[in-house]
């Protein structure tokens, strides 16, 4: 029976590995060489148009990581070093011998910040159950969840996400699935033809596993099951009813993780693509056909390299500045404090979502903050959705009864964010504000787990953060004002609040 990867987060506190001390490497090894200058992307919140700010986001990433990595590369080239330049944080993915001392004679170089390392780690899974294509829906059929979150009330209105984008970072999506083909951008209903260049990249370019989708696939698959879910609760729909919350936007993905194991050098690719979508041959960028919101159901654990958490959150700023929005998961760990620790959920500029029931109690399994991994104690997550047996769909055109986790909530609030931005143009490209909007008209849930600074009286509180999810009464609360834009651009607060 196929299988869902659950991403179970642990508080593990970070230990990055900074210029000239030892790094443990084993050969041969690939880790992360993180250069020391990084692109100054200030002037993005004062660009008006979202096209021009992604352009120049984008812009400004590759001429610093260009100008700045020359002298490295040609290094690493005559030493016959094996390596792959990433951009949008300035570093190097670079194969090194330990035995040959590689790793010690690039940390020593002036213009490197740190090392990395980048090793593979596989996720947990837990069973899940299935139902067949064939089970008795309606046409009109509408998932439970989306109910509650007030999907169908913007729906009636005749906004379902049209004109908006949504990619989903994940182990990939079965495009031709009933449920996603039709929502797939690659997809031509015309000519009954599909591109999937600047609509697919694959980030798994070796792998030590067998698997469906090998490596740098051609097309949209999915080795694991994990992306077909979330994409279906993000855009899915077809004859047998609806399980996406916004069946009108279009869907692009990538493959970060091969079989549910990733890397930070995949995750990061996946954003640079994201950021610049381009063709199969991993050229001609393209700025403007980035998605405008991008879901990740995913989380990065030190076993993975995820031991530097700047790493990560540097890539969630990024895309911030260029207007794009980003949900991600706060992770399964069960409801206990302090247990919200991985990257990049934990990240100052990442809206987290954590999972409830449909009695808007919290899901048993769904992370809790505070952030204290980095001493921060800053409040996650942000807000919560349901999470809790959801219909969506599965491999080889079947669907999943049963999805559980706060992988299946943070679709839920990409697909809230394509509603909003399909129906509300001003807002489109302005993530504080859109963030901001939805914390504000949640639905206040509260809770008896206080978690030092925080009450779970309060309201936000380490459980729910703002509330749960009502994309309805966040359209109403927007219309209601001449000026739904709320927020400045840029990087989210670091909200800590007082105990009393």
């Amino acid at each position: 029976m196929p299988v869902l990867a659950l991403l179970l987060l642990s508080f593990v506190p970070p230990a990055v590995a900074r210029p000239h001390e030892s790094v443990l490497i084993e050969a041969p090894a690939s880790l992360l060489v993180v250069m020391r200058e990084q692109a100054d992307l200030s002037g993005a919140a004062g660009i008006a148009d979202r096209l021009e700010r992604r352009r120049f986001v984008y812009e400004a990433l590759r001429a610093q990581a260009d100008a700045t990595q020359a002298p490295l590369r040609r290094e690493l080239e005559r030493r016959g070093i094996r390596y792959r330049p990433h951009f949008l944080v300035n570093l190097l993915e670079v194969e090194v011998d330990a035995d040959a001392g590689e790793a010690a004679w690039i940390a020593r170089r002036a213009d490197v910040l740190r090392l990395s390392p980048n090793r593979p780690s596989a996720l947990r899974r837990v069973p899940t159950e299935e139902e067949p294509l064939a089970a008795p829906r309606g046409a009109g059929d509408v998932g439970p969840n989306l109910a509650l979150i007030g999907a169908p009330a913007l729906w009636d209105r005749g906004i379902t996400g049209e004109g908006i984008v949504i990619g989903v970072a994940d182990t990939g999506f079965e495009w031709t699935h009933p449920a996603l083909k039709e929502h797939y951008r690659g997809w031509d209903e015309a000519t009954s033809s599909a591109t999937h260049d600047y609509n697919w990249h694959d980030a798994v370019h070796e792998n030590k596993t067998l698997n469906a989708c090998g490596t740098d696939s051609p097309e949209p698959c999915d080795d694991q099951g994990h992306g077909t879910g979330t994409s279906g609760l993000a855009v899915g729909q077809d004859e047998t009813g609806t399980i996406g919350a916004a069946p009108g936007a279009r869907l692009i993905g990538c493959r970060n993780m091969d079989i549910g194991i990733g890397t930070p050098a995949r995750y990061i690719e996946c954003f640079e693509w994201f950021l610049a979508p381009t063709d199969l041959q991993n050229q001609n960028p393209r700025p403007e056909l980035a998605p405008d919101v991008i879901n990740n159901s995913w989380g990065c654990p030190p076993e993975e390299g995820c031991t530097d958490p700047d790493m990560l959150n540097a890539t969630v700023d990024a895309m911030r500045a260029a207007g794009i929005a980003m949900s991600f998961s706060a992770g399964n760990t069960f409801a206990q404090c302090y247990t919200i620790s991985r990257a990049p959920s934990v990240a100052p500029g990442a809206f987290a979502i954590g999972a409830t029931n449909l009695d808007d109690t919290i899901a048993v399994f769904s992370g809790v903050g505070p952030v204290s991994s980095d001493g921060s104690y800053r409040l996650k997550p942000d807000m919560t959705a349901p999470g809790v047996d959801l219909r969506t769909s599965a491999l080889h055109g079947k669907y999943i009864a049963r999805f559980s986790g706060t992988s299946g909530s943070a679709p839920e609030v990409a697909g809230a964010i394509a509603l909003l931005w399909s129906a509300l143009p001003g807002l489109r490209g302005d993530v504080s504000g859109t963030e901001e909007l939805l914390e504000r008209s949640a639905v206040p849930l509260t809770t008896d787990l206080d978690c030092f600074p925080y009450l779970g009286s309060s309201v936000p509180n380490p459980v729910f953060g703002w509330g749960r999810l009502d994309v309805a009464s966040a359209y109403a609360r927007a219309t209601a004002r001449d000026a739904p834009v709320i927020a400045p651009q840029g990087v989210r607060e670091t909200r800590v609040l007082a105990r009393d």
